[in-house]
């Protein structure tokens, strides 16, 4: 008679399955290797969701390419492995990261020597480039597994693929290139922009080479993606910080277009600031022992410095560039000029008039014609004398002592006739700019130039800086700002100004005192900016531990080299 299963219960089962070793030894085998697939599977997703979270973290492309070859080769024991992306243009491959353990190479990425393959053709002579594994992968979207590359079994798939390269290169290091897995990196827009290539899986236990299994083809799928998500946002995040800065050079290149020379000065100040910042990071005395800007810190100064002018977009150009004291849209010394010229013909009109008077009344004598030849030179001579004085003052030149400025005001009293109507020789304004006593800016002048620092302010507060970056407006506009409460846009005092601040600060006076470009003064000589410097320390007007290491570091000799004039160094060391 037969055993009914139904009348069985499930203790029979196992009491019967017991008795029969063999089976119990089989079953008992078969949950080991279930259990071990199941553990391996649970470890590799565990692990692939750590590389998802880890990628998705670092912001370091180059860091982000090499994890992304560890992590895959780690995966299937690959032996080689490389990272193409797509170009921009989408015609080629570009290498970005290529490893092999066995030949004890490690280019691109983070700590790899530069790559100087050259990239990988999409297309040739018009026509999809199926011949190299890559390019074909990038753009037929498929993933190719290769057992062994010298013996592909026929696949029409496969039928342009050319390994004749690779086997070259066998041939030329003795290396064997076997197994090749070659992977597509598609993002969420399914967009191809890379491809990831391992070469010679290893078999974990004998270390032997062999084909890349279909569980661990899945996995690295997996990763590609990720990968590929990853790339794109920091891709993404990069060219948008590219952006930003390009728009920060434009707005220089706006003002560089305004003045002939604020460009240039953006840059070197920006060139002096990150020197600057660099040695108070190395300092191991005090007082910047303890202090250390981060890469965050450094990007935010970095901003601050290139941010530092862009108030004088709004500053009209014939303020920032006044040559001269009666500079406006152009020289109006220009104009008097041709005044004096009139009032010098008007006197030797007038001459000849009296003259041509004395002959028509018969009273004409030598003596008379002789005293009427003496006034015309004598008020011909008084009037060339002022002007020529009135154009030593149109320079800058020394101080305006009162002595000078009486002397203006004075001639600016004297007048003359012209259609009939008696006219002053100087206008009001012009006899206030050339009475000014030092420079050639006005006081309301001056006060737009000062704007400037407000204006920076006003402009870079409304752009929507990210919080590690948020004090990108306040470094830029208080480089103006002394630290006896002096200076402007908000006359801040020592303990207002931060360290990134007071580092603009010098590096805007230093470049200005010895900028070869300026159009209203002679550069400074190396020795001569260093003893206006040390001046400023003295009232407390810029930070005397900056302007130490600044001198002491020979930050100063370092720039006068490569942007002053031989003949302005008269320093070569301190």
């Amino acid at each position: 008679m037969g055993i009914d299963s139904n009348e069985l219960s499930l203790e029979d089962i196992q009491s019967n399955l017991f008795k029969d070793k063999k089976l119990g030894r089989l079953l008992k085998s078969i949950v080991n290797e279930v259990n071990s697939y199941a553990a391996d599977q649970i470890r590799h997703i565990k692990k692939l969701s750590e590389i998802g979270m880890a990628l998705s973290i670092e912001k370091d492309i180059n860091k982000l390419f090499e994890m992304i070859i560890d992590e895959a080769r780690n995966f299937c024991f690959a032996e080689a492995g490389t990272l193409y992306l797509v170009d921009k243009d989408k015609q080629s491959l570009k290498f970005e990261v290529l490893q092999n353990e066995a030949m004890n190479t490690r280019m691109g990425g983070f700590n790899g020597e530069s790559i100087q393959l050259a990239n990988v053709p999409l297309y040739i002579n018009g026509k999809p480039n199926h011949s190299n594994v890559s390019s074909y992968v990038a753009l037929t979207g498929n993933t190719v597994n290769l057992p062994d590359i010298y013996h592909i079994v026929d696949n029409e798939l496969f039928k342009d693929l050319d390994f004749t390269g690779t086997m070259n290169y066998d041939r030329t290091t003795g290396y064997h290139t076997q197994s090749m897995l070659v992977i597509p990196m598609m993002n969420h827009d399914n967009d191809i922009i890379g491809v990831l290539q391992l070469i010679n899986a290893r078999d974990e236990e004998t270390n032997e080479v062999v084909s890349f299994l279909e569980e661990y083809v899945d996995i690295i799928s997996s990763l590609a993606s990720q990968a590929a998500v990853a790339l794109t946002n920091s891709i993404l995040i990069q060219e948008l910080k590219d952006l930003f800065y390009a728009f920060i050079r434009s707005i220089a290149t706006a003002i560089d277009e305004k003045s002939a020379y604020t460009g240039g000065h953006i840059k070197r100040v920006v060139d002096l600031t990150m020197m600057i910042a660099t040695d108070i990071n190395k300092s191991k005395s005090e007082p910047f022992r303890d202090i250390h800007l981060n890469d965050d810190q450094l990007e935010e100064l970095h901003i601050a410095a290139w941010m530092h002018d862009v108030g004088k977009i709004t500053t009209p150009e014939y303020v920032v560039d006044k040559s001269t004291k009666l500079e406006t849209i152009f020289d109006r010394l220009e104009l008097l000029e041709s005044r004096f010229v009139l009032i010098e013909e008007k006197v030797k009109n007038d001459f000849l008039n009296k003259k041509i008077k004395l002959l028509e009344s018969g009273q004409y004598n030598e003596p008379d014609i002789k005293k009427l030849e003496e006034e015309c030179h004598d008020k011909i001579l008084a009037f060339q004398i002022d002007f020529e004085f009135i154009k030593l003052c149109n320079n800058t030149g020394d101080f305006m002592s009162e002595d000078k400025v009486e002397r203006i005001e004075k001639i600016g009293k004297k007048t003359y006739f012209s259609n009939g109507k008696k006219k002053p020789i100087l206008n009001e304004n012009e006899i206030y700019n050339l009475c000014i006593r030092k420079g050639t800016l006005t006081a309301e002048e001056r006060e737009i130039i000062e704007n400037h620092a407000n204006m920076t302010l006003k402009i870079a507060s409304q752009l929507p800086f990210p919080k590690k970056l948020s004090h990108v407006p306040e470094y830029a506009a208080a480089h103006h700002e002394k630290l006896d409460c002096s200076g402007y846009p908000k006359g801040f005092c020592a303990d207002k100004l931060p360290l990134q601040s007071r580092i603009i600060a010098i590096a805007d006076i230093f470049e200005a005192l010895t900028a070869k470009d300026r159009p209203y003064k002679e550069p400074m000589t190396l020795s001569q900016a260093i003893k206006i410097l040390g001046f400023m320390k003295k009232d407390n007007h810029i930070d005397a531990d900056i302007l130490d290491i600044f001198i002491s570091n020979n930050i100063h000799l370092v720039y006068a080299n490569k942007e002053m004039d031989p003949e302005q160094i008269d320093i070569k060391s301190t």
